[in-house]
């Protein structure tokens, strides 16, 4: 196997499971690591998918199946923590006798404001585990830019408004796979749509991103959060493979043993799918996904289903479409090497 850059990823990523108590609790994650990025979902009840950062603050809930703005939650998260966070008495983040699992990604902590772009962000930023979250108010021109703090060009960029209900699309995702022409939406089972109004046509680079003036990314005086990760050698790998529609599929190598994984057909309508191993072990074939777009409870049932081995590769071996299929994936590797 590669040499890892990071030989511990659960001290920058962990999927943490737990049961609600409707009180407060605090959530403590496998790595120890203060997040920046909180993303909650109850698996054995129907909730909105919950999206807490650092950079917005504590309470401050965005929710990935929908279009709606930020909402204020105060007995939502209400801290985060050195190792973790605490949850309050919100049904949807700590229902009782309700399991959860809450996937935390370690940003750079306290933001910091960027000037890199045409639009001055406020930027909290791990170069090591290529994170960054984002804030930003839109000026609403065609070709402004905002400084993301990763040093490098992110791969998958997630963009959702804060202010105004999300007019037309709600989330937005550029994939490197799918080019700056082209973007998916988050909170849709929908194929990849070719637009000039998200990225301008223009590709990231080393210190920004480029933006359209579509409402749902750049309106004048509304404000976002941006999401921004590449990929490291050993510890994350974003990209895309091809169905076969075979009861063995394709073997997909991340030269790293996965933890998180996100998928996504691109070329027809599908669910976003997210497996992680807290909920399935390695080497095991699993069925447990949930669903960004949906308030669905886990699925364990139908034919799609994903083998995660514990050395190289990600298999696949029963597809839910039988058509040959482009799909995304984002994967995060947060065990220390062998």
């Amino acid at each position: 196997m590669t040499t890892p850059t990071i030989p511990a990823g659960n001290l920058y990523m962990n999927a943490t499971l737990y049961t609600g108590n409707s009180s407060t609790q605090s959530i403590t994650n496998a790595g120890g690591f203060q997040p920046d990025l909180v993303w909650a979902k109850a698996r054995s009840t129907t909730t909105d998918n919950q999206l807490y950062d650092s950079v917005r603050g504590a309470t401050k809930d965005l929710y990935s199946n929908l279009t709606l703005n930020e909402q204020t939650i105060t007995d939502g998260l209400t801290s985060f923590n050195s190792n973790g966070f605490t949850a309050g008495a919100n049904g949807p983040i700590n229902g009782s006798g309700v399991s959860f699992v809450a996937w935390q990604w370690k940003a750079g902590g306290t933001a910091v404001s960027n000037t890199s772009g045409t639009i001055t962000s406020s930027v909290s930023a791990n170069t090591t585990s290529g994170f960054s979250v984002i804030t930003y108010t839109g000026n609403g021109t065609a070709g402004a830019t905002i400084g993301h703090g990763l040093g490098v060009a992110p791969q998958m960029i997630i963009v959702k408004s804060r202010s105004i209900v999300s007019p037309n699309y709600g989330w937005q995702v550029q994939h490197a796979s799918l080019g700056a022409t082209k973007f998916i939406v988050l909170n849709s089972t929908g194929t990849a749509i070719t637009s000039t109004g998200m990225w301008n046509d223009t590709a990231p680079t080393s210190s920004v991103i480029t933006l359209g003036n579509d409402w749902d990314v750049n309106k004048s005086g509304a404000t976002y959060v941006a999401y921004c990760w590449t990929p490291i050698v050993g510890y994350s790998a974003i990209g895309k493979y091809t169905g076969n529609g075979n009861s063995i599929g394709p073997f997909v190598p991340t030269g790293f043993r996965p933890e998180f994984i996100m998928v996504k057909r691109s070329d027809s309508a599908a669910d976003w799918q997210i497996i992680d191993t807290p909920r399935q072990p390695y080497n095991n074939s699993t069925n447990n996904q949930l669903r960004p777009n949906s308030t669905t409870t886990e699925s364990t049932s139908g034919s799609y289903y994903i083998d995660i081995f514990s050395i190289f590769t990600i298999e696949i071996p029963a597809l839910k479409h039988s058509d040959r299929e482009r799909m995304m994936m984002q994967v995060f590797h947060p065990v220390a090497a062998n």
